[in-house]
């Protein structure tokens, strides 16, 4: 069985992005994924029927390459049906640790690369009428840990984006979600996928411990891939998907966590809040 849809994914050369466009490719979807190295993409991806699969090589951080591949993606199969804005890497540090090259490389990837695709795929799902964007955000962009300040900020970012977005395209028949996973056994926590600040300031060390235990979960984390890019799919196919949805049962657990305690301070802080407003 062929699907009609036609999926764009980013920083599909490892991670929940390549367990996702592996079970497309099973399923019979196709495919167009993006990858800094083309190379590595299609060697991690494997044989793929003829006309399934478009690997494309793209810089994330420069929005004329990102329209090219997105375009191209059209011309290739016709239309574009599911964009996933997966690619994104974690950095962690204290504020005045981190150098403003740090700091802009990671909005540039997490926050600006989204935007840039988003720009470049709304113009044919708006002729569409139909279309469905995932942005995958992190538990960080709402129930954030101490030493991400950077992180989590482009995870709120994102969320925050997404909520509007979704809003903004209901009305032209396009789908926005935002995807808050917990931990998942990828790359995530190793070295090629995460950046940690080079300067260090020993007032922080409760800080860097606290990145050395994460570092330290790699491949003992709950979510596990090939079930999340199951996920992604079938919510791809529902016609009324959630605008937000924490994924795994960890990031659910934090969630309401922050629920509690927005609350909690929500109540303690009302005669405060209400002190504002004219008599």
């Amino acid at each position: 069985m062929t699907h009609d849809k036609v999926w764009y994914v980013t920083g599909a050369s490892k991670g929940l992005g390549l367990s996702l466009v592996k079970k497309l490719i099973e399923l019979n979807y196709r495919v167009a994924a993006t990858s800094r190295n083309i190379e590595d993409l299609k060697q991690a991806v494997g044989e793929v029927p003829e006309g399934q699969f478009l690997p494309l090589a793209v810089d994330l951080t420069g929005a004329d390459a990102i329209k090219a591949s997105v375009n191209k993606t059209y011309e290739h199969f016709g239309q574009i049906d599911v964009a996933v804005n997966n690619a994104g890497y974690g950095i962690g540090g204290a504020i005045e640790e981190l150098s403003e090259k740090e700091i802009m490389a990671n909005f540039e990837v997490n926050v600006f690369a989204p935007i840039n695709v988003i720009q470049s795929v709304l113009p044919y799902m708006r002729k569409q009428r139909s279309g469905h964007i995932f942005n995958i955000a992190s538990i960080a962009g709402f129930a954030p840990h101490m030493g991400w300040s950077v992180y989590a900020a482009t995870k709120f970012s994102l969320m925050g984006l997404t909520e509007v977005l979704a809003q903004d395209v209901k009305s032209l028949g396009i789908k926005v979600t935002v995807v808050a996973p917990g931990g998942f056994r990828t790359e995530f926590n190793k070295a090629n996928s995460l950046v940690l600040s080079a300067n260090k300031i020993e007032d922080y060390s409760e800080l860097h411990a606290g990145h050395n235990q994460f570092v330290a979960q790699d491949g003992k984390q709950l979510g596990d891939p090939e079930k999340a890019a199951e996920v992604f799919i079938d919510l791809a196919e529902l016609p009324n998907p959630p605008a937000q949805l924490f994924m795994g049962s960890d990031a659910y657990r934090r969630a309401s966590e922050k629920l509690v305690q927005l609350r909690e301070e929500l109540e303690a802080n009302k005669d405060v809040s209400f002190r504002t407003d004219f008599e």
